[in-house]
C-alpha cells in the first residue's frame, strides 16, 4: 500500500501541490484506510483513421484536467455520457464525424464541474421561493421593512416566517430583540432564521404561541436569550429554535419540490454537477426522488440523512432502511450528519478553552463526546459516511476522537468521513485528518475578515487562537484532503467567489483589501481541485467524476476565461457559459454565444 501510494503521489504532485492522494475510490469493495482522492490515468489516445466520431469535440480554449498525467489539454471529446479523448486538438480531430457538434471555444476556458460538499438546496430554495427572504439585506431596519411588506402582501400567512438575517446586523452581540418585529407584525407570529440557521429572531406573538416564557429552562443545546430581568429578547440559539419552528404548519410538499428547482438551476448556472446535501430527512428524500423520476435532477446528489441528537442508536434501523429505499438514479442515501456545536458569533460553537469576556462559557456540546463515540462506531460499522458540522475547537477534536474510536472498533475502511466548516482549530489537531483519513470540509467564502470575523469572532478570542481561524493552507499543507462547499443559503453558492477567497484572504467583491491570516492563503490549483477532485471524493464520485480524463463521465464547464491568466482578485468576475452533466447541457448551450 506504502509503495503504491507513493508512486501515485509522484503523478498526482505537479497539479496539486500534495493536496491529493491516490486511494480505492469504491467503499464497497476495499476495507483499507484510504488516502485521498483518485487519480486518474492516462487519457485515450486515437489509433488514426479508427476512432470512432463523438457526439461533442471541444477545442480551440485551454482545458485545465485536474487530471494525475496531463494537467493542460487542448480539445476533449465526449460520446454518450462519457469523455472518450482528452489531448491536442490536431489528434482531436480523428473523433469529428459528420454528426458531431465541434465547440469552438475561441480561447474560453475548460474546467471539470464543480461539486459542493455541504448545501442546503431544499430549504435554501423554499427561503426564496416560498418565505419572507432576507439573505441579501445587511441592516435590521432593511430586515424589518422587509418583514412589514411581505406581511402586508401575505395578510392570510397564519405565520410569517424567513430565514437569511445577518449575525452581524446586531453587533455587539448578534442578538436581535422582538420589539423590532412587533412594531410592524403584532398580531400574527414572526418566526426568522439568521443566515447561518443556528439561531431564531421570533416576535412576541410567536414566543405566546409557543408558551415561552421567563419560566421556560433551555433545553439540552440550545439558548433562550434573556435580557437581565430573565424575560426572552426574542433571540433563540440551536435546539431552542424548536421550542418556536415546531408550532409552524411544515411547508408543503409542492413548495418543497419548487424550492428544490429553484436551487438546482442556480447550482448548474454556476457550474455545479455535483453536491452533498448537508440535511435531508424523510420528506427531503421523497423531493429528490419525485425530480429525480421527472428527470429534473440534473445534479448526482448525496444526501446526509440527520441524526437526531435526543434519540440513539435505534435511528440507525431508519437510516438504513431509507439507504435501502432511496439510493438509486441521481441520487444516494448514504451519509449521515451529526450537528456538534452552534457558532462563533453568539458563542455557542465548543471551545475547548472559555471565551474572552464570557466567564466560563465555552460553548454549547450537541452531542455528549461518548455517546458520539458510540453513534459514529455504529454508523461506520453500518457502511455510512459522517457528516459532521464543528466550528470550535472543542468540537473538532470531539468528532475526530470519535473517527478514532470507530477505526479502533471496526478497523480502517474507506469510509471519507469529514467534518464541515471547522473554523477554530487547536494546531495539534491538523495533523489528526491526515492521520485518520478525515476530510476537512471548508467553507472558503468565511475565510475573510468581514463583520462576523472583526466584531463578532475575535474580540471573544485570545491571540493565540485568533491565528488558528479557517487554516486552509495548513490543512493542505499536512497532507489532509481538503474539500469545499458552500453552505448555501448561509453564504453564495458560487465556486467562483469561494475561490477567490481561498486564493486571497480577501473579500470577493472588495469588501476587504488586506488578506485575513495571509500564511492560510491556497494556490489555485488546490482551490480548483477542492471544488472538483477534493468534492468527488467526499461524493464518492473521484472515481467517475472530477477530472477531464477519458473514461470518467463528461461532467464539465465552460468559463468566459482563463482562471490561470487574470488577477487572483478578479476569478469572481469570471461567468460559466456552459455546463455539461453526463454530456447533455443542463446550463447554457453548446453554441456559446457571445464574443
Amino acid at each position: 500500500m506504502l509503495a503504491r501510494h507513493a508512486l501515485l503521489l509522484v503523478l498526482i504532485e505537479a497539479v496539486s501541490a500534495g493536496a491529493l492522494h491516490a486511494a480505492p475510490s469504491d467503499p464497497t469493495r476495499s476495507t483499507a484506510a484510504p488516502t485521498g482522492p483518485q487519480a486518474g490515468g492516462p487519457s485515450a489516445a486515437p489509433t488514426a483513421g479508427r476512432a470512432r466520431p463523438a457526439d461533442i469535440v471541444l477545442h480551440g480554449g485551454p482545458v485545465y484536467t485536474v487530471g494525475s498525467v496531463r494537467a493542460w489539454s487542448e480539445a476533449v471529446a465526449v460520446r454518450g455520457e462519457k469523455i472518450v479523448y482528452v489531448g491536442s486538438a490536431g489528434e482531436a480531430s480523428a473523433y469529428i464525424g459528420p454528426k458531431t457538434q465541434v465547440v469552438d471555444l475561441k480561447g474560453r476556458f475548460v474546467l471539470p464541474a464543480f461539486q459542493d460538499a455541504h448545501v442546503h438546496p431544499i430549504s435554501g430554495g423554499v427561503s426564496y421561493t416560498a418565505g419572507c427572504a432576507l439573505y441579501n439585506l445587511e441592516t435590521k431596519e432593511a430586515y424589518v421593512k422587509a418583514v412589514a411588506d411581505y406581511a402586508a402582501a401575505h395578510p392570510a400567512a397564519a405565520w410569517i416566517r424567513g430565514d437569511g438575517w445577518l449575525l452581524s446586523a446586531f453587533a455587539p452581540t448578534g442578538i436581535p430583540d422582538r420589539k423590532l418585529l412587533d412594531a410592524v407584525v403584532p398580531g400574527r407570529p414572526v418566526y426568522l432564521e439568521s443566515s447561518d440557521g443556528h439561531s431564531a429572531w421570533v416576535n412576541s406573538a410567536a414566543l405566546r404561541t409557543a408558551g415561552v416564557t421567563r419560566d421556560t429552562a433551555d433545553p439540552p443545546g440550545g439558548r433562550i436569550d434573556r435580557d437581565p430581568k430573565g424575560e426572552p429578547v426574542g433571540s433563540l440559539q440551536d435546539s431552542a429554535m424548536s421550542l418556536v419552528a415546531d408550532k409552524i404548519p411544515p411547508f408543503t410538499f409542492e413548495e418543497r419540490q419548487d424550492g428544490l428547482r429553484y436551487a438546482i438551476k442556480m447550482l448548474n448556472r454556476f457550474g455545479v454537477t455535483s453536491f452533498q446535501d448537508a440535511s435531508v430527512n424523510e420528506e427531503g428524500l421523497r423531493v429528490y426522488r419525485s425530480l429525480d423520476e421527472r428527470k429534473e435532477l440534473t445534479a448526482r446528489v448525496t444526501a446526509s440523512l440527520w441524526w437526531e441528537r435526543d434519540q440513539g442508536p435505534e435511528q440507525v434501523s431508519r437510516f438504513t432502511d431509507q439507504r435501502h429505499r432511496f439510493t438509486r438514479g441521481n441520487l444516494r442515501a448514504t451519509t449521515v450528519k451529526i450537528m456538534q456545536d452552534g457558532v462563533m458569533e453568539v458563542q455557542t460553537a465548543a471551545v475547548l478553552k472559555p471565551y474572552v469576556g464570557k466567564g466560563d462559557q465555552k460553548g454549547l456540546t450537541m452531542v455528549d463526546p461518548e455517546k458520539l463515540k458510540e453513534a459514529v462506531t455504529l454508523l461506520d460499522k453500518e457502511g455510512f459516511q459522517v457528516h459532521f458540522h464543528a466550528i470550535g475547537d472543542a468540537a473538532i477534536r470531539q468528532c475526530l476522537d470519535a473517527v478514532e474510536a470507530a477505526r479502533r472498533a471496526n478497523g480502517a475502511r474507506d469510509s471519507r468521513h469529514h467534518i464541515a466548516h471547522i473554523e477554530l482549530f487547536h494546531p495539534t489537531d491538523i495533523p489528526r485528518f491526515r492521520q485518520l483519513d478525515v476530510v476537512a470540509n471548508f467553507q472558503p467564502l468565511w475565510a475573510y475578515a468581514d463583520g462576523y470575523i472583526t466584531d463578532l469572532t475575535l474580540p471573544f478570542l485570545d491571540p493565540e487562537r485568533r491565528r488558528w481561524l479557517y487554516p486552509i493552507a495548513s490543512l493542505f499543507r499536512s497532507g489532509a484532503v481538503v474539500a469545499f462547499g458552500s453552505d448555501w443559503s448561509v453564504s453564495s453558492a458560487n465556486p467562483l467567489e469561494e475561490i477567490e477567497v481561498a486564493v486571497t484572504r480577501m473579500g470577493w467583491s472588495g469588501q476587504t483589501t488586506t488578506p485575513f491570516i495571509p500564511e492560510e492563503r491556497i494556490d489555485l490549483r488546490d482551490a480548483i481541485a477542492a471544488f472538483t477532485i477534493n468534492a468527488a471524493y467526499v461524493n464518492f464520485q473521484d472515481d467517475r467524476t472530477g477530472s477531464i480524463e477519458a473514461g470518467k463521465l463528461a461532467d464539465l464547464i465552460v468559463l468566459d476565461r482563463n482562471l490561470f491568466a487574470i488577477p487572483p482578485e478578479q476569478i469572481s468576475e469570471s461567468k460559466v457559459l456552459l455546463t455539461l452533466l453526463g454530456g447533455k447541457p443542463v446550463f447554457g448551450t453548446l453554441s456559446l454565444a457571445g464574443p
